[in-house]
């Protein structure tokens, strides 16, 4: 049972600290960089971190073979729902589309149910309706519509992280978090290199000042690294629709990161999709009676 608890830990710790994306990815757009070169950044930060997480504990490089498609793979499904995801943030409220962001649950627990027969149990099915109501609750507004493009992008990142997620929790040789997290962070600064070379309008530019590179550390370690590191230790103990579940706690932190830092209204609509993001959290946190 503690195990269960420490997974359910895991969860929600890596929801807060992915939430907080919009606090470094904001601050670096007002200086003039665009999406890819914000995420070029982070995702160079983040594997600098990991390395020196790993020699300060003295850990191996060495990566399993069988494992190395798997890895490839799932940098370009970061990549993607990274680059969609920031790239909405152009089109509607950073809070507004962090929350659209998690219909991942929904997908990973109906991809899980179709393609690896994962039972869907009437506890699981409450939660993500509780998460989902919240979800609806915290994205219509008091007037006005949503960007239709931004809307699309926020599908495809939502696509992309929940077979990401079924992807991590099935790697064909056991692998460190943080080893596994080097070579997946690896792939997907790579692939964001290669999305500014196709995409127009997505150049790298140099980081303007200290600031910016404060930013950019801020990215490449708390929503990038910590967070990976703690979603991979969560899917090994508790699997990935409870995983997935817990990622309610990212829009509910993206949403008060707006209220209290930008300065952004906080209305009635809010105040009930927290309140039913949170149940859906405490309700999958808790451990099913034997009888």
């Amino acid at each position: 049972m503690k195990r269960d608890h420490l997974g359910v830990a895991y969860g929600a710790l890596a929801a807060i600290c992915y939430g907080t994306n919009p606090l470094g990815a904001l601050h670096l757009y007002a200086a003039g960089l665009s999406p890819v070169a914000v995420l070029f950044y982070r995702f160079a930060f983040a594997v600098l971190f990991v390395l020196l997480a790993l020699g300060v504990m003295r850990k191996s490089l060495r990566f399993p073979r069988e494992n190395i498609l798997p890895a490839v793979f799932l940098g370009f499904l970061f990549a993607v729902s990274s680059f969609s995801l920031f790239s909405s943030f152009l089109y509607m409220d950073a809070g507004t589309a962090s929350t659209l962001l998690f219909v991942y649950p929904i997908l990973v627990a109906i991809l899980m149910h179709f393609f690896f027969r994962e039972k869907l149990t009437a506890k699981t099915g409450f939660a993500i309706t509780l998460s989902f109501a919240g979800v609806v609750f915290l994205t219509r507004g008091d007037g006005g519509f949503l960007s239709v493009k931004g809307i699309l992008l926020v599908l495809l990142s939502s696509i992309s992280y929940a077979v990401s997620i079924i992807v991590a929790a099935r790697m064909p040789k056991p692998t460190g978090a943080l080893k596994l997290n080097l070579y997946v962070l690896s792939c997907c600064a790579v692939f964001i290199f290669l999305f500014s070379m196709l995409l127009p309008g997505n150049s790298l530019q140099p980081l303007p000042d200290g600031m910016g590179v404060f930013w950019a550390a801020v990215l490449g370690f708390v929503p990038t690294f910590l967070s990976l590191v703690l979603t991979v230790k969560s899917l090994k103990i508790i699997g990935s629709t409870p995983t997935a579940i817990l990622g309610a706690l990212e829009p509910l932190t993206a949403v008060c990161i707006g209220v209290f830092v930008f300065g952004e209204k906080f209305s009635w609509r809010l105040l009930v999709g927290i309140v039913l993001i949170l149940s859906s959290v405490v309700l999958v946190s808790l451990k099913k009676k034997r009888t």
